[in-house]
C-alpha cells in the first residue's frame, strides 16, 4: 500500500483543516451554547458541568420549545416550526425559479462559440462586483408603489394607480431569484459545457423531436449539475436573512430573521444557537443521506 507523500497529504489536509476551524468547532460552539440555562446572567457562555455537585446541566428545554411552547400545547404548532416550514418553502420556490431561469442561459452559454464563452460568464458574475445590499435596495426602488415599474404601468396606461408589490412575496422571491441565480448557472454550464452535443445529433438521425432529445439526452447528462446548483441555491436560501427583512412583509417571516430576533432582541442566545442547530440538521441530514445513497447507487452500477 502505496501511503501519500507529504505534498498530497498537505493538498488533502488543508481543506480539512479549513472544514475544522470555519465549520466543526463553530458548530460545537453553538451546540455548546444550545443547551446553556442562561437564567438571568447576561453571558451565554456558562459552564454546563458543576464541579461542585458534578452534575452535568443541560438544558433541553431549549430545544422542546421550538415545537411545544408549553406543557399541554399542541406539538409543531408554533412560531418557529412555521418560520422553518416558510423558509423551505420559499427556498424551494427560488431554487425552481432559479432553475427555469437559470437552465436556458446555461445552456446557451455552454452551446456559444468557445471565443465569446469568457465574455457571457463574465456578464453572469458580474453582479458580484457590486454590494449585495446595494442590489437589494435597487429592487426597493424598482418594485416600490413610485418606483420604475409602476411608473412605467401607468405611463402606459396599463393601471391607473400603483401596484402593491413591494414587502410581498412577490418582491421577496423575486430578490432572492436575482441574487442567487448566478449560484445556478455556473454549475450547470460546469456540467453542460463538457457534454457532447453529437449524442443530440445522434438522436436526431434516430428520428427523436428537439423536445424529446433535450428531455431524454441533455437532462439526465445534466443531472449533477442540476442537483448541485439546486444545493447551492436551496442552501443559503432557507437561513437568507436580509432579502426578506428588506423586500419582505409582516407575513413573510422566515428562520434567519426569527434567530436574529432571538439573540439580539430577546438576548436568548441558548433558544437562537437551538434554532440554527436545528436549522443546520434540516438542511444537511436530508443532503448527507442524498449523497450517500447516490452514491451507493453509482457504485453498484460501476
Amino acid at each position: 500500500m502505496n501511503l501519500p507523500t507529504p505534498g498530497k497529504r498537505f493538498v488533502i489536509g488543508v481543506p480539512y483543516a479549513w472544514l475544522i476551524v470555519f465549520f466543526f468547532l463553530p458548530f460545537l460552539i453553538l451546540l455548546y451554547i444550545s443547551f446553556v440555562d442562561m437564567g438571568g446572567d447576561i453571558s451565554p457562555f456558562k459552564p454546563l458541568w458543576d464541579p461542585d455537585t458534578g452534575v452535568l446541566r443541560l438544558k433541553y428545554e431549549n430545544y422542546l420549545s421550538i415545537f411545544r411552547m408549553e406543557e399541554g400545547a399542541p406539538l409543531f404548532k408554533t412560531l418557529y416550526v412555521e418560520a422553518y416550514l416558510r423558509s423551505i418553502w420559499y427556498a424551494l420556490c427560488t431554487a425552481v425559479l432559479c432553475l427555469v431561469i437559470g437552465y436556458p442561459f446555461a445552456y446557451f452559454i455552454a452551446r456559444s462559440p468557445a471565443s465569446v464563452r469568457p465574455a457571457l460568464l463574465l456578464m453572469v458574475m458580474l453582479p458580484f462586483w457590486t454590494s449585495f445590499l446595494l442590489r437589494v435596495y435597487a429592487w426597493k426602488g424598482i418594485l416600490a408603489d413610485q418606483g420604475v415599474v409602476n411608473r412605467a404601468l401607468m405611463a402606459l396606461g396599463i393601471t391607473s394607480e400603483p401596484i402593491a408589490m413591494l414587502y410581498t412575496n412577490v418582491s421577496m422571491l423575486v430578490g432572492m431569484t436575482y441574487v442567487y441565480l448566478p449560484f445556478m448557472v455556473l454549475p450547470l454550464y460546469a456540467n453542460l459545457v463538457k457534454m457532447d452535443f453529437r449524442l443530440l445529433e445522434a438522436a436526431y438521425d434516430l428520428g427523436t423531436t428537439p423536445f424529446k432529445a433535450f428531455w431524454l439526452v441533455t437532462v439526465p447528462l445534466s443531472r449533477s449539475g442540476i442537483v448541485a446548483g439546486f444545493m447551492l441555491v436551496f442552501i443559503p436560501c432557507v437561513g437568507e436573512f436580509v432579502i426578506p427583512s428588506l423586500l419582505g412583509g409582516p407575513e413573510n417571516l422566515m428562520i434567519g430573521r426569527v434567530v436574529w430576533d432571538e439573540m439580539f432582541t430577546a438576548n436568548n442566545w441558548p433558544r437562537a444557537t437551538a434554532l440554527a442547530v436545528v436549522m443546520i440538521a434540516v438542511i444537511v441530514v436530508p443532503l448527507a443521506l442524498y449523497y450517500h445513497y447516490s452514491g451507493n447507487k453509482n457504485e453498484q452500477r460501476a
